[in-house]
């Protein structure tokens, strides 16, 4: 446990080399990498979401691809396609973006459903199937989707079964005005990414991921994470609860962070400090709410305070 919390805080340590007052972001990015799973960010041009995306990527020793999504991009281009080959008188399959342990999935709203809807597979399954074969994608595969929430001149809205699989919804925001001086001093010469390196190699983060679910919970916290997870669900200003897959991602989610604070068990903490990035994209505020100023964030933390936080002995 001691080794993948060391993991986790290598690559944070690493991370921040390159992106500047932004701990806390690149903190939650490794706790949805650490449990086996994706990541959407949603932010204004030029914060710096492909960097965080980059650094993340070169700080670990494996495979890195980019597909930056236009209208033009066909579902073939993510998953692969067959060929024939003349030479062996056969179909042979002929790898996509998707073969890849770390995917970029770049302005992935600005791309048709028809071509978004084929990432639905590698995410859940870890596999793409093509004339009726299944192929495996590598281990670990992440796939980090950004997205600008400005723009909607030639952008698609992402399907609610695309962002549920996603296991936070992330927002980097515009820098502190000290950390934007040091982020001009800190690019003068040259880009830090570039001398960037990893830390920790493919085995390393699949050890890591088997180590967060050996995380122990307690039955009286999976009993406090449905019970917010139902509130969305009968809750006035929402249209759309989340789906049991927000209970799982929740529970997962408050395992990793649970082991980044050194810890071999969840607290209600750990729950309450992933609760917003985990559950905020998976529900659809109503018209009447949106018309009074309410915000999906005013709903969730008004949840929190109303659920009571169990209390007692969490440990195994």
């Amino acid at each position: 446990m001691e080794q993948a919390r060391i993991v986790m805080r290598n690559l944070v340590n690493n991370i921040e080399k390159a992106i500047v007052g932004k701990r806390q972001m690149i903190e939650r990015l490794v706790v949805a990498l650490s449990c086996d799973s994706h990541v959407l960010i949603e932010d204004v041009p030029g914060v710096g979401k492909t960097t965080l995306v980059s650094a993340l990527a070169k700080s670990i020793d494996g495979k890195f691809s980019r597909i930056q999504f236009t209208p033009d991009v066909m579902p073939s281009d993510i998953t692969g396609f067959s060929m024939y080959n003349p030479k062996t008188n056969a179909f042979e399959y002929r790898s996509g973006a998707v073969m890849t342990h770390f995917l970029l999935a770049d302005e992935i709203n600005r791309t048709p459903p028809k071509t978004q809807s084929s990432l639905l597979e590698a995410m859940e399954e870890k596999s793409v199937s093509i004339d009726g074969h299944t192929y495996e994608l590598p281990k670990p595969f992440m796939v980090m989707a950004t997205q600008n929430p400005i723009e909607y001149l030639g952008t698609y809205p992402l399907p609610e079964a695309q962002i549920d699989r996603f296991i936070m919804k992330l927002s980097i925001g515009y820098p502190p005005f000290k950390d934007e001086i040091n982020i001009l001093r800190l690019y003068e010469q040259v880009k830090p990414i570039e001398r960037l390196e990893s830390v920790a190699s493919c085995e390393d983060i699949i050890r890591l991921q088997q180590k967060v679910r050996e995380v122990y919970i307690h039955d009286t916290i999976l009993h406090y994470i449905v019970t917010l997870v139902s509130k969305t669900r009968n809750c006035d200003a929402f249209l759309l609860g989340a789906s049991p897959r927000g209970s799982l991602y929740l529970s997962q989610a408050a395992k990793a962070w649970a082991l980044y604070s050194g810890r071999t068990y969840v607290i209600p903490d750990d729950v309450k400090y992933v609760y917003l990035p985990v559950m905020a994209h998976r529900v659809l505020l109503r018209n009447e709410a949106k018309f009074e100023k309410i915000t999906i964030e005013d709903v969730l933390n008004q949840s929190l305070e109303e659920v009571g936080i169990p209390t007692g002995d969490f440990n195994a």
